[in-house]
């Protein structure tokens, strides 16, 4: 969560209030410093590279494993996961029956690869299982009565679900009245009251002991996997010796980078793991999506998260849910790139979608909450907005306004279907879920970071009021304390590929493990336009007269873009992340702005 600053920490660069309201602070305290001093001179890691792991909780004791994580090291027995022992016995037993398996999963990029990946796992043993993904506007998140009793009627007698199901009451009651065998596996947060079923496996679950509350599905369906692995090479399964099982985890990174859960202790060591996986192409689905986005260099996570990712939820958000799952499925290449390019399609019309839709929810916004300085959530609601896309209208509206935000649509009849995002330190899957106890919501759940949920319209003014009771002290807080943590200072010529390398040790970079971010000092702005969607594109010039491309993207009539636009010629201090883009088969460093201030 933001940090109160140090009131004995100068800002750094002497910024106090930036363009987007932020004060910058040294990520490194005096004791950091000192962890970053002890790294470099016992491994003999630069002092650029040392600061960078002290700054993100890496010791010297651990550094070594830091930069090397292993799924052997970081996986704990999976059976102290509750219930998982008694899930990976019965997937033993439906492998061993060869019985009729149906998989129930979600329409995000976590469900579809936790799906694909068990699919994967009992393809191998002989298991040709179905794959059910709901429709998200018909059907809506998770189990539904009628589609439990439509894979029982079509013969299944296991169902597992997958990203879903820790709340789905009555619909696995339907399964346990018909006598069959639920497994939930899921991440998803979920109170005392728990669904009958045969197994739930979901380390968020309250007596789960286990710690590993921070994995997605995928990473629990992988864990799930291993431990049924282990029971069938403990009866003699010889098949067993032909699944190296690290073979799936580039579906599990996928997923990992999707969820934007935290990338910390085994979720680090999926996505490391994950990306060499994904570099072999050995999942023709994937290939054909990799194709597509034309990545031109090897697989990063910034690929999975910004490229593979949207393709894969476009089916979900806008068309057929499930063309993910059965894309990461196929074995057949001519296929793969024929579900890959439908996916491409509807990424477009998404996009197109979504420029439509937020014009419109920053317009209400604007006028709702203004520069949203006095509100503490941000509601927006339409009639005429596709509820596959209210997700992504949230994020947008959380990064404009820096306050969690919901976007919602309504139907003709009333009906809401809302999405949230929140900001880091502020739990929303918590709020909702009052809301839902309050009798203001229809239903709703989700996670710290995101949420969703129904409302009837004759419910969005209680539903204002109650977001912004239980929010404005805790956001209010985290907002008035909000912080940029620089890791150090960088000029536009020591910024080179090998420090891209270097850092990229220390990687990969995502949610609980942010990027570094460097400060370039007095940088005169030589060039500035407006590319793209409401992108900038600047050419920032160093004292020495090195030069420096740089693009802030999204900032387009936002006080950052105004700052930017506004100054050519002008010296300005600009904190940003770099990295190397690959163009035409050369690489070339790029710095990605967050923030700026005039250099006094």
């Amino acid at each position: 969560m933001n940090e109160l600053p140090d009131p004995v920490q100068r800002a750094f660069l002497g910024v106090e209030v930036s363009a987007s309201g932020q004060r910058w602070i040294s990520r490194l305290d005096q004791a950091g410093q000192n962890r970053a001093l002890a790294i470099s001179q016992v491994h003999g890691l630069s002092d650029l590279l040392s600061r960078v792991l002290a700054g993100r909780g890496v010791t010297q004791e651990n550094a070594v494993a830091f930069l090397d994580p292993t799924i052997r090291s970081l996986m704990p027995d999976p059976d102290t996961l509750t219930d998982c022992a008694k899930a990976s016995d019965r997937l033993k037993q439906a492998i061993e029956r060869r019985e009729a398996v149906a998989i129930f999963g979600d329409y995000d990029v976590d469900g579809a690869s936790s799906s694909a990946l068990l699919y994967r796992f009992l393809h191998h043993f002989g298991i040709d299982a179905t794959i059910y993904i709901p429709d998200r506007i018909f059907e809506g998140y998770g189990p539904n009565p009628a589609a439990i009793n439509q894979l029982i009627d079509n013969g299944a007698t296991l169902i597992v679900t997958v990203d879903c199901g820790s709340v789905s009451h009555e619909s696995l009651a339907v399964a346990r009245d018909r006598g069959i065998d639920v497994v939930v596996i899921d991440h998803h947060q979920v109170g005392t009251d728990l669904p009958p079923c045969h197994a739930l496996v979901n380390p968020n679950r309250e007596d789960d002991l286990s710690g590993q509350g921070h994995l997605c599905a995928a990473g629990v369906v992988f864990m799930v996997v291993v431990n049924t692995l282990r029971r069938l090479r403990q009866s003699g399964d010889r098949r067993v010796a032909d699944l190296d099982p690290l073979a799936l985890l580039d579906l599990v990174a996928l997923a990992t980078i999707c969820d934007v859960v935290p990338l910390k202790g085994l979720n680090r060591a999926y996505v490391v793991k994950g990306l060499i996986a994904a570099r072999h192409m050995n999942n023709p689905g994937l290939s054909a999506l990799l194709r597509k986005a034309a990545i031109g260099g090897p697989v990063t996570a910034y690929h999975f998260g910004f490229l593979v990712g949207p393709r894969i939820n476009a089916g979900g958000r806008i068309g057929d849910a499930a063309l993910g799952s059965r894309l990461l499925t196929l074995e057949d290449g001519a296929k793969a790139d024929e579900i890959a390019t439908q996916l491409d399609i509807l990424n477009r019309e998404r996009q197109a979608i979504e420029v439509a839709m937020l014009a419109e929810a920053e317009a209400e916004a604007l006028a709702e909450y203004g520069t949203g300085e006095g509100a503490s959530v941000i509601v927006t609601a339409r009639e005429n907005w596709h509820p596959g896309v209210v997700g992504l209208l949230a994020s947008r509206l959380k990064d404009r306004f820096r306050r969690p935000a919901f976007a919602i649509a309504f139907d003709p009849n009333g009906k809401g279907t809302g999405s949230g995002r929140s900001i880091t330190g502020f739990d929303l899957g918590r709020m909702v879920r009052g809301a839902v106890d309050a009798g203001i919501l229809v239903k709703g759940g989700g996670h710290a970071m995101a949420a969703g949920l129904t409302v009837e319209r004759s419910n969005l003014g209680r539903l204002r009021s109650f977001f912004e009771e239980k929010a404005e002290a805790p956001v209010g807080e985290l907002v008035s304390s909000e912080t940029l943590k620089i890791d150090g200072a960088l000029g536009a010529s020591g910024a080179t590929l090998a420090l891209v390398d270097q850092l990229e040790q220390a990687g990969p970079y995502g949610a609980g493990h942010p990027q570094p971010v460097f400060a370039l000092p007095a940088h005169r702005v030589k060039d500035v336009r407006p590319v793209g969607v409401n992108h900038i594109k600047v050419t920032l010039e160093g004292q020495d007269g090195s030069r420096m491309e740089a693009i802030a993207f999204r900032a387009h009539e936002t006080p950052l873009g105004d700052l930017l636009l506004s100054s050519r010629g002008e010296a300005l201090h600009v904190a940003g992340c770099i990295s190397a883009d690959h163009w035409q088969g050369t690489r070339r460093i790029q710095l990605r702005i967050l923030d700026a201030a005039r250099a006094l």
